[in-house]
């Protein structure tokens, strides 16, 4: 197909495709005249790709190209390359003080991470945000709420069962990729609904009036 196609299908404006290409996200077409190129499916699929990471993952046009590198380079297990997908769309909490909140906060999560055997660095940034937001709470008087947080881990972990038997549908790498990124930000959007929805029905039980 040509360009113009390829812009008809993916809904990416004709000067976007070309900058994507320009900026290397893209792959060139193939020419098949002085001013012609012809794109495929790969170009497709991988502007959808590059739309995901972009739109939903709120990557920069920079981490995006990290992301486009790693899913090209052979030698690079899946596992890898939904790390670099992945990495950048962690929920950052604001950094505080580097005092005793934080040490306490950070051997609590250590010790989650141990006690559950999951496989991650102690410097990953999911770790680092965990660490942040307990210390927070703790600064702010609200430190018993970490009582939840067996809890919350047992319903992440079963959402992440679930995420995985979602893509593991997938073959290409590509699509595989869209789908966690897709999945995790929307994802994380749909469980914050449920949970609200969740948190009115209980408390309509447990504190609602009985005409309610």
């Amino acid at each position: 197909m040509r360009i113009g196609e390829l812009s008809r299908r993916t809904g990416v404006p004709v000067p976007t495709v070309k900058y994507y290409v320009r900026e290397g996200l893209l792959p060139a077409g193939e020419l098949t005249s002085p001013n012609q190129a012809h794109y495929g499916e790969r170009h497709e699929r991988r502007l959808r790709l590059i739309r995901a990471l972009l739109d939903v993952g709120g990557l920069s046009v920079a981490a995006v190209r990290d992301v486009v590198a790693a899913v090209d380079e052979p030698d690079r297990s899946v596992h890898k390359v939904l790390g670099e997908a992945t990495n950048p769309i962690v929920p950052r909490f604001p950094q505080g003080p580097d005092d005793e909140a934080l040490a306490a906060a950070r051997d609590r999560v250590g010790e989650l991470v141990a006690a559950r055997g999951w496989r991650l660095d102690g410097d990953h940034p999911a770790v680092t945000a965990l660490a942040e937001t307990l210390a927070a709470l703790e600064r702010a008087g609200h430190g018993a709420f970490a009582e939840v947080l067996d809890d919350y881990a047992d319903a992440a972990d079963g959402v992440a069962e679930a995420d995985f038997d979602h893509v593991r549908k997938r073959v290409a790498l590509d699509d595989l990729v869209e789908s966690v990124v897709v999945g995790t930000v929307m994802g994380d959007a749909i469980f914050a609904s449920l949970r609200r929805m969740a948190q009115v029905h209980r408390s309509s039980r447990l504190y609602g009036d009985a005409a309610d």
